[in-house]
Parts: structure tokens; C-alpha cells; sequence
């Protein structure tokens, strides 16, 4: 069975809106590990509110290696509202993330990402059908902003799988979905 993995930047205080606002570490460890996260995965999951906000950047963009991968990559996008897709490989969904996400994951191919799209990530955290966290937390506190954390609304038992820190103190944490 393919794995849904989480990746998802955070404040120390568990802010996962804005990054850029709080972010600063972007040093080779960054990238680094992102690589190592996105060349397992075949499939990328996408709330509308992403995608709109990604798809005027990432089609153009020369940010590596995220946008040679963002680009290839198959987003499935869950919308209830009319969207045209205007960038490459968008398959539009309008069924239910949970009913979705369970088939897919029955499907052939590698790991199935979740990048951004917090109330998504929320969703399928809810309904266990997240198997790994891999969690950047910068060394910084956003103070306001939506928390990844804040709707899951049960008690996960997670186990660390992977910790390491970059020099500037950002924490790279692996997290695998307790039993």
C-alpha cells in the first residue's frame, strides 16, 4: 500500500499559514531534505486554496528541486466549486478527500504527497490516512495564523521516526502514524 506523506513547514508554535512571513532558514539542509521527500512521491494532494495560490508561481518558477517536481507531478486538486485546470497535470477532484485518498493509496506508485494545504492535511490527519509527518519547524514563533494541529481533533500516537536540525536551528522531524 502507498504511503500519504505530510510535509509540512512549521512555527515552533505550530503555525502552518504564511511560512514565508516566519521562515528564514533556507539553507542547503532545506532543500536537501525536501529532495529526499519528493523523490518517493508520484502523486501530489492539493485543497483548492493551494493550488490557486501555487499555479501562478510554480509553473514558471526555477526554484530546485521543488519545480522540475511540482510541474511533473500528477496534483489532485479537491474542489466542490468549477475549476479549469491551468497547469500541467491537475486532475480535478469533487468526491469526497477521505473516499479518495483510501482508493488511491490501493493504487500502484510511490509515496502520495501533501505539501501546504492545511485544512486537507487536517482532514486526512483526522481520518488516519496520513502515514508519515515530515515536519520542518523553523526556530521561530509566528504567534498568529492557522495550526496544523489545531482541527485533527483526537488523541495520533506518533512515533519519531527521524530528528536532525540545520545550523540555523531549524528542526527536520520525521514522524511515522503510531499503531
Amino acid at each position: 500500500m502507498r504511503k500519504v506523506v505530510l510535509y509540512e513547514l512549521l512555527s515552533l508554535d505550530g503555525v502552518a499559514e504564511e511560512p514565508g512571513d516566519w521562515m528564514r532558514d533556507g539553507d542547503q539542509p532545506i532543500f536537501d531534505n525536501l529532495e529526499r521527500i519528493i523523490e518517493r512521491q508520484d502523486d501530489v494532494l492539493f485543497g483548492r486554496g493551494t493550488y490557486d495560490y501555487w499555479v501562478d508561481y510554480w509553473p514558471t518558477s526555477d526554484v530546485e528541486p521543488f519545480a522540475s517536481f511540482i510541474n511533473r507531478t500528477p496534483k489532485h486538486v479537491f474542489t466542490s466549486h468549477d475549476l479549469t485546470p491551468e497547469w500541467a497535470n491537475t486532475v480535478i477532484v469533487d468526491r469526497p478527500a477521505t473516499e479518495y485518498v483510501t482508493e488511491l493509496k490501493q493504487a500502484d506508485g510511490g509515496d502520495i504527497g501533501i505539501h501546504g494545504s492545511i485544512s486537507l492535511a487536517q482532514s486526512l490527519l483526522a481520518a488516519d490516512l496520513v502515514d508519515e509527518l515530515r515536519l520542518v519547524v523553523a526556530a521561530a514563533i509566528a504567534g498568529s495564523g492557522q495550526r496544523l494541529f489545531d482541527a485533527v481533533g483526537q488523541h495520533h500516537g506518533l512515533e519519531l521516526a527521524e530528528a536532525d536540525y540545520t545550523p540555523k536551528g531549524t528542526l527536520l522531524l520525521t514522524y511515522n502514524r503510531g499503531d
